[in-house]
């Protein structure tokens, strides 16, 4: 079983920055990808990022060279840093996490961008 808790959501304007912090907890031995996924009100849940435990990344298009994810393995953290915010990353941001064939997911932290 894993635990997933995210924070580090907020409200920020326009062009600004946010970091997101996923802390993983329970009785595993090493979870095999984690990343971030993103639902805005009345769309679909969709993918940010993902990393795997060897540091390969992927990124929507819609966020590439704006934000970066990484995780420390030795914390079991996942990160994601936020630049160059726009009111369409508005959304609430979930932690994912792959392990033993099975997903977790955090409870969400809330992203909003104002104009």
């Amino acid at each position: 079983q894993v635990q997933l808790v995210e924070s580090g959501g907020g409200l920020v304007q326009a062009g600004g920055s946010l970091r997101l912090s996923c802390a993983a907890s329970g009785r595993f031995f090493s979870i095999n990808a984690m990343g971030w996924y993103r639902q805005a009100p009345g769309k679909q849940r969709e993918l940010v990022a993902t990393i795997t435990n060897g540091g390969r990344t992927n990124y929507a298009d819609s966020v590439k060279d704006r934000f970066t994810i990484d995780r420390d393995n030795a914390k079991n953290m996942v990160y994601l840093q936020m630049n160059s915010l726009k009111p369409e990353d508005t959304a609430v941001y979930y932690c994912n996490a792959l392990y033993a064939g099975s997903f977790y997911w955090g409870q969400g932290t809330q992203v909003s961008v104002s104009s």
